[in-house]
Order: C-alpha cells, then structure tokens, then sequence
C-alpha cells in the first residue's frame, strides 16, 4: 500500500507542482502542492494549509470510492488553511492512477 500512496502523490505533485499546500498521508509519505490558482507562493518551513489523512483515505480518494466531502465528513481528512480544498484533483484520472486501480 505505501509504495501506491508514493506513486500516487507524486503524480498529484507533478499534476500540481508548487509548494502552497501540504498534503501529509501518515505513515507514508508528504507532499507539497500548488494552489489551484498558482498566485500562492510559499518559500519557508511548513505551509499554511496543511492536508493529512492516512493512506486507506488517500487511496479511496484516488480510485473515487470515496469523495472529497466525505472524506471531511468523516473527519478522515483533517484539512486547514486557504488552499485545503483539493476536491479537484480526486480521484485521479484512470490514465493517471492505472496502476493503483
């Protein structure tokens, strides 16, 4: 499981590529993110918008078992600041995630 979490948050950070969001899956790895907007900059230490959830969450939001909003819901993802909504970049295309499907 943890090697398709890597695979798979890298993809999100080549799709996003920046560093105004962290998206943190616990026990298996972190990433940083652009905003959806790209006006976001950040420069040093952890960003002001923090992602965490764990790797079952993060996966589930991949495949689209499960979506952004009951991810939340269920309090399975923890997300704070400006730039925390990522409901766009779940689940990942099937062309983009086939090897976790």
């Amino acid at each position: 499981m943890v090697a398709d979490v890597r695979t798979a948050a890298s993809k999100l950070a080549e799709i996003r590529p920046g560093h105004a969001v962290e998206l943190r899956i616990i026990w298996c790895t972190a990433v940083q993110l652009g905003a959806g907007d790209q006006s976001t900059t950040h420069r040093r230490g952890t960003p002001g918008t923090v992602v965490e959830m764990d790797g079952e969450t993060f996966l589930a939001l991949v495949r689209g078992e499960m979506t952004w909003d009951e991810g939340l819901a269920t309090h399975r993802v923890s997300a704070s600041g400006a730039h925390c909504d990522l409901s766009d970049l779940f689940p990942l295309s099937s062309q983009d995630s086939q090897e976790l499907l």
